[in-house]
């Protein structure tokens, strides 16, 4: 039984920012990061199959923006490295809530340094800028939604409503430092401002192509496919009605009832498998006991 726990979690960590490396998220010591163990980021944050099926809710919802399109079809190999963008995504959302504050720190300066090369111009002729603050803005609400959505359809329904709003004013940090403006800190924000962005939201053969090279990733082993394919039904599923309907990504009823309870059957093993991923080893360099 130990062995085919370490198999699964080996799979698991291969789809995470871990496989990368470069982050030691047991040093220094008693280090909270930005954000430590009593914040909400760290109960949000802490789960492999919520945070996965949000992370690409996330990119579909963020791909309607012209801008964020923009920079993703002029300046990233998506179409031969889609794995890799979402391990690098993954890498700076648990190095920026479980890391040290110098990891955190050095990710966010790091990401800064990218953007200032990632601008261009769209089909219309309107410039972009990765470094626009309101395009951050739509890029860090489209991501946080997305993985609080995903946490409570998956793993704590009845986290509270005062949480749930003490986790977006928290993460605004991480927009903040990045450049990001008149970021939302609560639910009622971030619906009203989800609602005022819809009149600029795109859906083109760009956004289409983006969309499909995602929805067609390949997994990174054959035994890891079948979970990878479940997971993308799963981030569609999450999707707001909205925002599925611009995509042409609505699906029935009974196939969104199946995704659901295919992936509530699914997750416990991982959960099970995974003693050593980005929260476990933060807790560890906390001193904090081992979950269970």
């Amino acid at each position: 039984m130990e062995t085919v726990r370490r198999h699964i979690e080996s799979q698991v960590l291969s789809l995470t920012g871990l496989a990368l490396g470069g982050i030691d998220f047991e040093s220094p010591k008693g280090d909270p990061g930005l954000f430590g163990p009593d914040s909400i980021c760290w109960k949000v944050h802490g789960d492999f199959s919520s945070m996965l099926i949000g992370g690409i809710t996330a990119l579909l919802l963020q791909m309607l923006h012209p801008g964020a399109l923009g920079g993703v079809w002029d300046h990233s190999n998506f179409r031969s490295d889609m794995l890799g963008r979402l391990r690098r995504t993954g890498q700076f959302i648990s190095a920026t809530t479980y890391g040290s504050r110098a990891d955190a720190d050095k990710l966010i300066e790091r990401v800064r340094r990218i953007h200032d090369s990632v601008r261009g111009t769209l089909p219309d002729g309107t410039r972009y800028s990765a470094n626009d603050p309101d395009l951050l803005t739509w890029v860090h609400v489209a991501e946080v939604s997305s993985f609080l959505a995903s946490h409570l359809r998956y793993l704590n329904p009845n986290l509270s409503g005062e949480d749930q709003d003490r986790y977006y004013d928290e993460i605004a940090l991480i927009a903040e430092r990045l450049g990001a403006r008149d970021v939302p800190r609560s639910r009622a924000q971030v619906t009203a401002y989800l609602q005022h962005m819809r009149p600029q939201l795109r859906y083109d053969e760009r956004t289409r192509e983006v969309v499909q090279v995602l929805l067609n990733a390949p997994a990174p082993s054959f035994l890891a496919k079948p979970f990878g394919a479940l997971m993308m039904r799963a981030g569609v599923d999450l999707l707001p009605e909205w925002a599925a309907d611009q995509l042409g990504l609505g699906q029935g009823h009974l196939q969104r009832q199946l995704i659901r309870s295919s992936v509530k059957r699914s997750v416990p093993l991982l959960r099970w498998a995974v003693r050593n991923g980005s929260l476990h080893r933060a807790r560890r360099r906390m001193g904090l006991p081992a979950l269970r």
